[in-house]
């Protein structure tokens, strides 16, 4: 990339190496995200069945509680919509309860509008931090186009998430096609997003006006930390009344980019790249849905998911070299 620093030795920088300091902790939270333990509190054996509607149209059967709980389990176990349902009803069976288990079909078709309810954990300002990575449509597979002959074009989705720095959650979600700009989907993450924000954090990318002007128009006090590109320059006001863009374009000419990474904090931007391998290890990198609606739901379901097994416990970490 053109920002870097000593792109063709930067091999040579001795990476840095850290220690777990609550390895026991951490490791117990590790097991407990794989746990198939699972309970219904009478709360929830009460909110099962949906509400009668008082509108014209057919009557629900389940909850929107019922159908979230139900993908919360195919998007943690990577199941198809019919193992998903035998899952739920094993669950419900051994559980001895007498609730009805929604079928394949009614999960399919209920996740084209469950709105997905989001925990939020407090008030604390956010230092957001932004990225965009892709995830691949379920399609014909390898044998079948080695088997006919044919090749077809890869077809993906762009999933853009915001990252709470302090807590490591995901507290912004959205999913584009692949030709939408990183940038232009600044606005909508910040709208997710209901507590201030401190400091909004993102790649060269979103190295845009449009960028500081949403997070201004928002949160006039938050510091958005983007690198400039290789060939910015600095604004006619530069001189009399530097912007924050500007500003960041002295720090690198007068300390560099390594010294205004760490001036900065950009360096934390790296927690956002983990939260992304993290999405793709746990749930995985495609998506399983076959309208838009409904991968919009299947990345919420998995948000949230990710979010409560983050709960679970989270490594502290010490450097040693």
């Amino acid at each position: 990339m053109p920002f870097k620093v000593n792109a063709e030795c930067r091999h040579h920088i001795p990476r840095q190496r850290h220690r777990v300091t609550n390895s026991a902790a951490y490791d117990a939270a590790l097991r407990q995200r794989g746990s198939l333990t699972v309970w219904f509190t009478d709360a929830a054996i009460a909110a099962w069945k949906a509400k009668p509607r008082t509108t014209r149209g057919g009557q629900a059967l389940y909850s929107a509680l019922a159908i979230a709980t139900a993908l919360t389990l195919r998007a943690v176990f990577r199941l198809a919509l019919r193992q998903t349902e035998g899952l739920i009803g094993s669950v419900i069976t051994l559980l001895g309860l007498t609730l009805a288990v929604p079928d394949h079909s009614t999960l399919s078709r209920r996740a084209e509008t469950l709105e997905v309810p989001r925990s939020r954990p407090g008030s604390a300002p956010v230092h957001l931090l932004v990225d965009s990575t892709g995830l691949k449509l379920c399609g014909s597979g390898e044998w079948l186009l080695e088997k006919h002959g044919t090749k077809t074009r890869r077809s993906w989705r762009k999933l853009h998430i915001g990252v709470d720095a302090d807590t490591g959650r995901i507290v912004a979600a959205t999913l584009t096609t692949s030709d939408v700009d990183d940038a232009s989907q600044v606005g909508p993450l910040l709208d997710q997003v209901m507590d201030p924000v401190a400091s909004f954090t993102a790649d060269g990318a979103y190295d845009q006006q449009g960028v500081y002007d949403n997070v201004a128009a928002r949160h006039p006090d938050a510091a958005v930390i983007v690198p400039p590109r290789c060939s910015a320059v600095p604004s006619d006001i530069a001189s009399t009344m530097p912007n924050q863009r500007d500003r960041h374009l002295q720090d690198i000419a007068e300390h560099g980019r390594m010294k205004w990474q760490e001036i900065s904090g950009y360096h934390w931007r790296a927690l956002v790249e983990a939260d992304m391998s993290r999405f793709k290890r746990v749930i995985g990198d495609a998506l399983r849905s076959r309208t838009e609606q409904r991968r919009t739901t299947e990345v919420a379901i998995a948000v949230e998911a990710l979010n409560r097994m983050l709960v679970l416990g989270r490594p502290s970490y010490v450097r040693f070299a």
